[in-house]
């Protein structure tokens, strides 16, 4: 999916709302375990039930990694779901890759060649030949790298926020390198909702690139915050909501109740993108 695409998908449905599939069976209604693949089962009717409200969804791949090849085909059959069912959302797998060269071209050959989604976050750490080989993967589709920039965990003092001589954070010194390598027609970064505050410094060395933006819902995170500092005038923004969506209920009822609460973020999205 290209930029342009994302940006009419957005604007056409009024949301910039991403629905993370983060599944976990210790969590799912009771009889979602009697299916004979629960997790696919689970997340088609999660599917169904929000495609309207939202323009992206985003599998976390550790949710289906631990259940080994059982949670693998799980995922593959989400992502052919998606494909065949609903083309116009932007799929993005949550696996935060990143290794030396030739690994990192098996990884984009992974989740671009073979599952075909359109995005992958990928870890930025080992620098400019982990991350190039994500960028310059020739697929038959626009794909895209969602770079890690500056998460809301705790331990993103540890190293994100660290400054150098200059004082210039190490985050801000990703986004500046990282640009040397992709455009804002190939790369977003991944920004935590919780410090809406610090929209503004993102914005200072990343004006015009999407962000994908986990933490507004169950993490705490306001969208109202993250609107303010972060929307630009194409959105510029993927805020996605997974656990305060998907696990809203738990019982018979769930996919109805997740609908509600992403139609609710939905309707929050539309005022936000009215005063653009």
């Amino acid at each position: 999916m290209t930029r342009q695409q994302l940006i009419e998908q957005i604007f056409k449905k009024k949301s910039f709302l991403c629905v993370g599939l983060d599944v976990d069976l210790n969590k799912v209604p009771e009889h979602i375990l009697k299916e004979e693949d629960p997790i696919f089962a689970f997340n088609k009717q999660i599917i169904d039930a929000t495609a309207p409200y939202c323009v992206a969804y985003k599998p976390n791949l550790a949710f289906y990694e631990a259940y080994g090849v059982k949670g693998l085909v799980s995922f593959e059959k989400t992502i052919n779901y998606l494909h065949d069912n609903y083309p116009e959302q932007f799929i993005i797998a949550d696996a935060k890759r990143g290794d030396i060269g030739n690994t990192s071209k098996m990884y984009a050959k992974t989740f671009f060649g073979e599952y075909k989604v359109d995005a992958l976050t990928v870890a930025p750490y080992m620098g400019e030949d982990s991350v190039v080989p994500f960028l310059d993967y020739e697929a038959d589709k626009t794909t895209w790298v969602i770079l890690l920039a500056l998460t809301s965990n705790k331990g993103s003092f540890d190293f994100q926020q660290t400054t150098d001589t200059e004082g210039q954070r190490l985050f801000e010194t990703v986004i500046k390198k990282s640009q040397q390598w992709g455009t804002t027609e190939n790369l977003m970064y991944v920004v935590g909702a919780t410090r809406g505050e610090m929209f503004k410094d993102i914005r200072k060395v990343a004006p015009e690139h999407f962000l994908l933006v986990p933490g507004v819902g169950a993490q705490g995170g306001s969208l109202q915050d993250v609107c303010q500092y972060g929307m630009t005038k194409d959105c510029g923004l993927l805020v996605n909501s997974s656990r305060g969506i998907i696990f809203a209920d738990n019982t018979e009822n769930f996919a109805a109740v997740a609908a509600q609460k992403a139609k609710e973020l939905q309707v929050q999205m539309e005022a936000e993108l009215g005063k653009l």
